[in-house]
């Protein structure tokens, strides 16, 4: 027990107790939270299951690192590593493409069996897994076209696809009891200036109301539809718009999946937040950092995060709401930038907790804006950090940056040997 971080909790504890804000209250809160990591960041988005693929589909990944994670079994030990020194009980995202076998499968032949290892590595982790079935860097994809693909054998193909990654979400779900998110995004779309806009969105609803056709019980997994504003080599028209994806959603009872790079590089995804819950069932977050557009660079703890985590907060959306991170980097060590990522959301989290919420509304509906304006800034530089330092202290987590040291370590006696 380190006697200065606990100290200056107690100052800490004192300032927020004298604005109406229990300290207490907001860590209990935080521990609730489950982030969802991407597996992906771990090996730059290859995966295991074709292990001469190229990207494709508009990802690519700058840098050559050392360490990157060449099996199952070191992404499993790499996510191990980061998730001890990230303070909370969370969950892990996965692609089709990241299965453990040994068989030669395609990806509409994958099934649960195909992902025992990765159940039984969540068993003794204690966090939960969620699905995204890969529909990019595959001949099939080639084309620039998948579910809305005009040829049908493409199209039957992706649609095994899709429901190969439901009953495997399921199986997570039932296996690891709790939900199992299974995302849906796919990169299909024009480079120039189509003419038929119509149809192929048609084809992609078609495609999606099959996959879905089998009743899974939401108990184990829920899907959710992810949308872009364009894409490399979609620049001119991408099928699964936000307004198609929304629309899908809210007609189809699923999640709306928010990426944080995806949108103009102008527009504040937080105010989406409570423009479509009062309609939709829920959504998924995939918290990116966009420099300029959808770059994926680390997650930091900048304006657009805390925007992010403090409408979640203020407008009581978190139960509604799956938090997942999406970038990837392989400039810098691959752990430090989950570490990084992570712990900086779960700051903005708390951050957001961290206020006199009912305070600030009640005086914003009795119309005193000063209030409102003086008391938000003020909270800026309150002792936040005191209270997440404590956090990770109580939760046995390295406080500060502590961590990076482990991490150094690790990085001199694993993944450098690579």
């Amino acid at each position: 027990m380190n006697e200065t971080v606990t100290q200056a909790y107690k100052l800490a504890k004192e300032r927020y107790t004298a604005i109406g804000v229990d300290t207490e209250k907001a860590i209990e809160a935080l521990k609730k939270v489950k982030l969802s990591l991407h597996c992906w960041q771990g090996d730059d988005v290859l995966g295991y299951l074709f292990p001469d693929q190229t990207l494709t589909g508009g990802i690519s990944v700058s840098g050559n690192y050392p360490g990157r994670a060449r099996s199952v079994d070191e992404l499993q030990k790499d996510l191990s590593k980061a998730l001890a020194v990230i303070p909370g009980k969370h969950k892990v995202q996965l692609h089709s493409i990241y299965a453990d076998t040994d068989e030669k499968v395609d990806l509409n032949e994958l099934e649960p069996r195909h992902f025992q290892s990765w159940v039984d590595w969540a068993k003794e982790q204690g966090v939960g897994l969620d699905m995204n079935g890969t529909f990019f860097s595959h001949p099939k994809s080639a084309s620039g076209f998948t579910l809305a693909s005009a040829d049908k054998e493409i199209r039957d193909f992706w649609i095994e696809v899709g429901k190969s990654s439901r009953k495997i979400a399921g199986y997570f779900g039932k296996e690891l009891g709790q939900q199992s998110v299974n995302n849906f995004w796919i990169p299909d779309g024009y480079k120039d200036n189509p003419i038929d806009k119509l149809s192929p969105r048609l084809r992609l609803i078609d495609s999606l109301d099959e996959i879905m056709k089998e009743k899974i019980p939401e108990a184990y997994t829920i899907e959710a539809v992810e949308g872009k504003l364009f894409g490399t080599g979609v620049e001119s028209y991408t099928v699964g718009s936000h307004e198609f994806y929304e629309a899908y959603a809210l007609t189809r009872g699923k999640l709306w999946t928010i990426d944080a790079g995806h949108f103009h590089p102008t527009e504040d995804i937080s105010d989406k937040f409570s423009a479509f819950l009062p309609f939709g069932k829920g959504l998924m977050l995939h918290v990116s950092r966009p420099v300029r557009w959808d770059s994926d660079h680390v997650v930091i703890l900048d304006d657009a995060l805390i925007r992010i985590t403090r409408s979640l907060v203020r407008d009581n959306e978190l139960d509604k709401t799956n938090i997942g991170l999406d970038f990837f980097d392989a400039t810098i060590n691959r752990l430090a930038a989950w570490i990084v990522g992570a712990r900086d959301t779960l700051k903005a989290l708390l951050m957001a907790f961290l206020s006199p919420i009912d305070d600030l509304k009640k005086a914003e509906l009795e119309g005193d804006y000063t209030k409102r304006l003086a008391l938000t800034e003020e909270l800026k530089s309150y002792p936040f950090g005191a209270v997440w330092d404590y956090y990770c202290q109580e939760s046995d987590v390295p406080v500060g940056a502590e961590w990076l040291e482990e991490i150094r370590r690790y990085e001199k006696d694993v993944l450098i040997n690579r």
